[in-house]
């Protein structure tokens, strides 16, 4: 079965910008229904920047507008001579002479829908260098004029799934950041308050020394009890 360039992405596009069913969807991407279904949901795809099959010359306007009235049509895709990506084994990534060029056009791309990814995961994906990635994000590159960014998919530079595997790591990477973020923030907060509480607090009342014990009384000499009372002649 033939499907499009770039499936998963095309059916984001077209859940969000025709009247097609989950079934059509489904049946064009090679999808399951349920999965278009989830896509329409928000549940999958999150992230994914949905790719127009009629733009790429993969499927006409006519074929659409058909299928759009009848539910019962089924998209036919149209044959292009986009080249297809192939996927990559270990190690590190190969690009023809022939795609070099294209490159700046993948990073810019990448940069402007993708800007949660790395300059290290762009650099594996479409096998380029961070000072290229650096050179087209500041316009310093020498072709900056005429840098158009174009999907590194439907360049050939990469497949789709190496796209999403590395747009889901970052987006996951972004996420972890920002918990972290707010779980120091609150710990701060919590301490913040916690130093006010105490610099507030009313003062402790002062102890009141203990008075010291009073003396026994001394015993009081008499002379008169050793002689009766009288006085020795």
């Amino acid at each position: 079965m033939v499907l499009p360039l770039m499936p998963k992405a095309t059916a984001v596009w077209l859940v969000e910008n025709t009247a097609l069913s989950f079934e059509q969807i489904a049946d064009f991407t090679g999808m399951h229904e349920l999965e278009v279904q989830a896509i329409a949901d928000g549940e999958v795809a999150i992230g994914i920047v949905g790719v127009n099959p009629i733009a790429s010359g993969q499927l006409t306007q006519a074929e659409l507008e058909k299928a759009e009235g009848d539910q019962t049509v089924k998209l036919k895709l149209n044959k292009t001579d986009i080249p297809l990506p192939k996927a990559r084994s270990k190690g590190a990534r190969y690009t023809p002479v022939s795609k070099r060029q294209d490159r700046p056009d993948a990073i810019a791309w990448l940069l402007k829908h993708h800007p949660e990814l790395t300059d290290a995961q762009i650099s594996r994906l479409i096998g380029t260098t961070k000072p290229t990635i650096l050179s087209v994000r500041d316009r310093s590159h020498w072709n900056a004029a005429n840098i158009k960014p174009q999907n590194p998919v439907t360049l050939g530079l990469c497949t789709e799934p190496e796209l999403e595997k590395m747009v889901i790591i970052a987006q996951r990477r972004v996420s972890n950041a920002a918990k972290a973020a707010a779980r120091e923030a609150a710990r701060r907060e919590r301490e913040a308050k916690a130093a006010e509480a105490a610099a507030n607090a009313p003062p402790a009342p002062a102890e009141t020394p203990a008075e010291a014990p009073a003396e026994p009384n001394a015993p009081v000499e008499s002379s008169s009890s050793d002689n009766g009372g009288h006085t020795p002649a």
